[in-house]
């Protein structure tokens, strides 16, 4: 077929001197050759980083993006001076000379990977590091038992350990704590609250310290990675406000439980003195009064939870500091009328490792339970007046979002007034 001369009729070689498909499609072919061209040209490229080995130089027919040049070896050696053989990016004219560009040499990159600009550009980005030792390692590191876990199985597995594990140590040290405290006493009962005995501010201050700074350490080690819960109450004020599901509670109760009594059977070994932390009313003290007592004392340990915790403010990373000092004023309050419990799993251990049930156990389950329920229904009764507005301007990060927020609070009064 003969070339094309440029003319808009049909081609000068042709028999019948009228368009034929063959010349139709060679018209079209050279009509968006110079858009592709250009296109391709303006395309960008980043050359591929192969890693510390040995490169094949090669010459490569692209146009790197920016004028970009990279070379590679297992030795230091410098790129030349000046780009052979490549078309100029900028004027799209083909090859054009380079002697007059100087090379500006970065030598913050790896040994084996020294790059390079021309005058004038912009660094390019950095390459990625190798990916043999991160490979390697997260290898070593991954249990053989969690490659067929997907996400949530994995979550709720880490969560359930972590509640374990938490509940372990915070009722660890405040049943070791307790069995401190109650050394030398004359009760011979293996409770915590031991009426018989008399009254005694210092064991109840040290009973009320040792749980109050244990919950506070522990929940700020581990709220993280279960929410740092460590009761079943907790629990359950959770799951109704929908912070946690429900299928997750019910793993958090069952890790906790188990923790507590894991850490009860630990401090009878352990310990050579009698074990007496279990939760029992003190004489006197009524079936009714010990559950509204119970229920009192754990409202006000799950509403500091919700405001502190779940209620994201600029205080919520020193929330387990309030949590820890609201458990404490609970205990020096309950501690000597029902052993200050708050917590079925920390009552239900200690039973079932000494294997006493008292008649009064179940006020231990209801106490705390009826206390999580008003609270959560509390925290839902101001959530929905906007408990925000009421005092506009308390999380603020500064002077000027806190005149800010007034100012909108004023503002929403105004229009509602009117």
């Amino acid at each position: 077929m003969p070339p094309y001369d440029g003319d808009d009729g049909p081609p000068s070689g042709s028999r019948t001197n009228r368009w034929t498909v063959d010349d139709i499609r060679r018209d079209e072919y050279w009509k968006g050759f110079y858009d592709r061209r250009r296109l391709e040209r303006e395309k960008d490229w980043v050359p591929e980083y192969r890693g510390p080995q040995r490169y094949i130089e090669m010459d490569d027919e692209r146009t790197p993006a920016r004028g970009l040049s990279y070379r590679g070896s297992r030795r230091e050696v410098r790129p030349p001076a000046a780009y052979r053989g490549r078309r100029s990016v900028d004027d799209g004219m083909g090859p054009a000379p380079r002697r007059h560009a100087e090379p500006d040499y970065e030598d913050d990159e790896d040994d084996n990977y020294t790059q390079y600009r021309g005058q004038g550009r912009q660094p390019p980005r950095p390459p990625p590091p190798p990916r043999t030792s991160v490979d390697s390692a997260g290898e070593a590191l991954r249990l053989p038992l969690t490659a067929w876990m997907n996400k949530n199985v994995k979550g709720h597995f880490v969560a359930t350990m972590g509640e374990f594990v938490g509940t372990t140590m915070f009722l660890f040290f405040a049943f070791a704590g307790t069995q401190v405290a109650n050394v030398g006493g004359q009760n011979k009962e293996s409770s915590t609250t031991g009426g018989e005995t008399g009254f005694s501010p210092e064991v109840l201050l040290y009973i009320a310290l040792v749980f109050g700074f244990s919950l506070m350490v522990n929940v700020w080690v581990f709220f993280r990675i279960s929410g740092g819960l460590f009761n079943p109450a907790v629990t359950l004020a959770m799951a109704m406000t929908r912070a946690i599901s429900v299928f997750r509670s019910c793993l958090l109760v069952t890790a906790q439980i188990g923790g507590s009594i894991f850490a009860s059977f630990l401090v009878q070994v352990l310990f050579p003195t009698d074990f007496k932390v279990r939760t029992t009313l003190s004489p006197g003290t009524s079936l009714v009064q010990g559950v509204f007592i119970e229920a009192v004392l754990t409202f006000e340990l799950v509403f500091t939870i919700f405001m502190l915790a779940k209620e994201k403010t600029k205080a919520t990373f020193i929330a387990p500091v309030g949590i820890g000092l609201a458990l404490f004023v609970a205990e020096l309050v309950g501690v000597f009328y029902t052993g200050g419990s708050l917590n079925p799993a920390r009552s239900f251990g200690p039973c079932v490792v000494t294997g006493i049930f008292d008649k009064e156990h179940w006020i231990y389950w209801v106490g705390p339970a009826t206390g999580a329920i008003a609270a959560v229904l509390f925290y839902k009764f101001i959530k929905i007046l906007e408990y925000e507005m009421a005092n506009p301007g308390q999380d603020a990060a500064s002077d000027e979002a806190a005149d800010e927020a007034e100012r909108r609070a004023k503002m929403g009064e105004a229009s509602t007034n009117v």
